[in-house]
């Protein structure tokens, strides 16, 4: 894969944003006299990788072309990156593989039967760039109605940075929205030619200046469960497990499920089934599963 000119200004960014937070001392380096800039200098990036200095200054200004793997790797470990990190810079360096833009996914039987088997725990079915595709009446009533929102805004990136609901049911606000940025920022090299991965972030940028200041931070992310905590509207504190299900890794499809952490948390999830039991199972943009009403929000 050949990385565009955009791929390589923002390999440029990542690598500066990178070298910026390895101190000399953590590098095995003396820290030496006043520094200008924090972090390593790009000569010291290019002495601990074994590459000539004049090649990695290339790299960061986007000049060099077809840098090799044992380069990519030298310098990955250099500035100590972790797995999503050395894919990211993969990607933009032009050694990755990018996803073609494909048809939007197929929500299928086997997927919804599964969404209503975790009740009462709150499970979505959600694609890579966070766009809600399918959820069970638990995620449906978590926070707000999902379905009074308009499909388009069925995403949970641009409902946790614009829709107040939604964000003031995050007890760890800014750990929460810097890791929707980053895995945002880990995949978009990946989907540079998809057409709703470039509005959204369009839509997310001049919308939310929180998701800029986050977004031009530069860090980047993978996916991994994790404990999450929530105000429920209905049903008050919930601490739970996020984790994916895979359906689709390569396309970064999956079911989201969130798991009760303690005894309280379930009692809860429980409690709010119970107030929402007269809704559908599930609901998508495209319809619900029968044997149930709206519920009054």
């Amino acid at each position: 894969m050949t990385s565009s000119t955009a791929d390589r200004d923002a390999l440029g960014a990542f690598l500066r944003a990178r070298r910026a937070r390895i101190s000399p001392g953590e590098a095995g380096l003396p820290a030496g006299g006043r520094r200008r800039t924090p972090g390593l200098r790009r000569e010291e990036v290019a002495q601990l990788a074994g590459i000539g200095v004049t090649w990695y200054t290339w790299l960061e200004q986007g000049r060099a072309r077809n840098a090799s793997d044992q380069v990519l790797d030298a310098v990955a470990r250099v500035l100590r990156l972790d797995a999503a990190e050395h894919r990211h810079l993969r990607v933009l360096a032009g050694r990755g593989t990018a996803t073609e833009p494909g048809p939007p996914m197929d929500l299928r039987p086997e997927h919804t039967t599964l969404l209503a088997k975790f009740l009462p725990y709150p499970a979505a079915v959600q694609t890579d760039c966070y766009d809600l595709v399918a959820a069970n009446r638990a995620y449906r009533y978590l926070f707000a109605d999902l379905d009074a929102y308009p499909v388009e805004e069925r995403n949970c990136a641009w409902l946790m940075f614009t829709e107040p609901r939604w964000r003031d049911s995050l007890v760890d606000e800014e750990t929460v929205l810097r890791e929707i940025t980053a895995r945002l920022r880990a995949r978009q090299p990946e989907h540079r030619d998809n057409p709703r991965w470039n509005a959204l972030l369009t839509r997310l940028r001049q919308e939310s200046p929180d998701f800029v200041r986050l977004w031009e931070s530069y860090e980047v992310a993978g996916d991994r469960t994790q404990l999450r905590r929530y105000r429920s509207p209905r049903v008050g504190a919930l601490d739970v497990q996020f984790q994916s299900l895979w359906l689709d890794r390569a396309r970064g499809e999956r079911i989201i499920v969130m798991t009760p952490a303690d005894a309280t948390t379930t009692q809860r999830l429980e409690r709010l089934d119970s107030l929402v039991g007269a809704a559908p199972a599930w609901t998508s943009g495209c319809g619900s599963a029968a044997g149930g009403e709206a519920v009054q929000a």
